[in-house]
């Protein structure tokens, strides 16, 4: 989950007149390792659980802990960080993910992999914190904007294609190795990074931030609430997917449901930016009735697997572009402080996945799968309430 970094941005970072192509393009490498590091457990879920000994519920704690480690980390080293060069902090990110990754891939422990995990997260903080100013700061001013799209691209692409393709490998070369993978495509990312992307220094101590007041200023408080019960719904789905699969006699065909998902994510994000200057609270009523509409389906015919396939296609439609709304919301309601206000947008999204693996492991236990939709439905409408509201400030009628 990107989070910008404005104690970055307010340099002059690139005199040209084009975009530095090898640098943005080592970011969204970064922004692609990330999300996949994040992901990736949901669609092995039975072979992870299998090969460390525990449940699918169990090993669903996996995400739970990705999670954790980023929602603590978000805002403090967001605010802590901001007088430290950019270049060593993205390094420091990155050579997290190298450590988690490997260790993830060696350990035989179920609790020593839990501990990777959590650092993985933590390094997911560090560097959604530096990610879209970085790449605006390389920029000249007029493709600013652009910049930030390349080295966001990332995202979408680690969820429509690399969770898909990290699905299907896992079942023909092994979970362990997908994520060894990972590792030796962080190596990459290191020499990329020190060849092609510039270093920057960071913000001075009289124009930092101080993220106590920022929750004060209206329509704040309503883009959290949003983003938490939204993004909940979306991970107590998403990662036990395999397991829910499980009831259409699909858990086999776990990556081409995400493969589906992915790819009507990907058009989802393509008409959120075409249309979110002028359309943000009607985009964002949009995706989640969309959701809603999703739930409903699998609910009713979550054993059908032409069903499931529409509903999926539906439920991607709805959250592709949604981190770009709410990143829009979030940071038009903020005005000054919002890079304080996107940390602590991060900070719910990852209470949000971390609740999801949480609350959807006992669910799991307590109900089974067949209980999943109708508490997304349940969220999903206290989401679509809650953005009705607020229609002032949050996600004003005038955009």
């Amino acid at each position: 989950m990107a989070v910008s970094d404005r104690s970055v941005s307010g340099h002059a970072g690139a005199t040209g007149e084009s975009l530095p192509w090898a640098g943005l393009l080592a970011l969204s490498m970064a922004a692609f390792i990330t999300i996949l590091t994040e992901a990736l457990p949901a669609g092995l879920l039975p072979a992870i659980g299998g090969g460390l000994g525990v449940s699918e519920a169990a090993a669903g704690q996996l995400v739970t802990a990705y999670a954790l480690g980023s929602l603590l980390a978000a805002i403090p080293l967001t605010f802590l960080t901001q007088g430290l060069r950019r270049r060593p902090l993205l390094l420091a990110a990155i050579f997290g993910f190298l450590f988690a990754n490997t260790l993830t891939a060696m350990s035989g422990s179920y609790t020593l992999t839990l501990v990777a995990r959590f650092v993985a997260g933590v390094a997911a903080g560090l560097l959604w914190a530096l990610a879209a100013g970085y790449a605006a700061r390389m920029a000249p001013e007029h493709l600013k904007g652009r910049a930030i799209a390349v080295a966001m691209a990332g995202t979408p692409l680690a969820l429509s294609l690399g969770v898909p393709a990290g699905t299907f490998l896992g079942a023909q070369i092994g979970w362990r190795s997908c994520f060894a993978l990972m590792s030796g495509l962080t190596v990459l990312l290191v020499f990329l990074v020190l060849a092609k992307v510039p270093d920057f220094p960071g913000q001075p101590a009289g124009k930092r931030s101080n993220p106590v007041s920022v929750l004060k200023r209206p329509g704040i408080g309503s883009v959290l609430l949003v983003v938490l019960t939204f993004v909940l719904a979306h991970n107590i789905l998403y990662t036990y997917i395999a397991p829910f699969l499980g009831q259409a006699g699909m858990t086999a065909r776990t990556d081409t449901v995400l493969l589906v998902f992915g790819i009507a994510s990907l058009f989802s994000i393509w008409i959120v930016g075409v249309l979110i200057d002028r359309h943000l609270r009607a985009l964002t009523l949009f995706s989640t009735g969309l959701f809603a509409l999703a739930a409903v389906m699998l609910w009713l015919g979550g054993a059908v697997p032409g069903v499931v396939y529409v509903a999926c296609a539906f439920w991607g439609l709805a959250f592709g572009g949604c981190a770009t709304l709410f990143q829009t919301a979030g940071a038009r309601a903020a005005g000054p402080v919002a890079d304080i206000a996107q940390s602590m947008l991060v900070t719910v999204w990852n209470m949000a996945i971390a609740g999801g693996g949480l609350a959807g492991g006992l669910m799991l236990d307590a109900f089974g799968v067949t209980s999943f939709p109708p508490v997304l439905l349940v969220l999903i409408v206290l989401s679509l309430l809650l953005i009705l509201r607020a229609r002032g400030h949050g996600f004003p009628r005038r955009v």
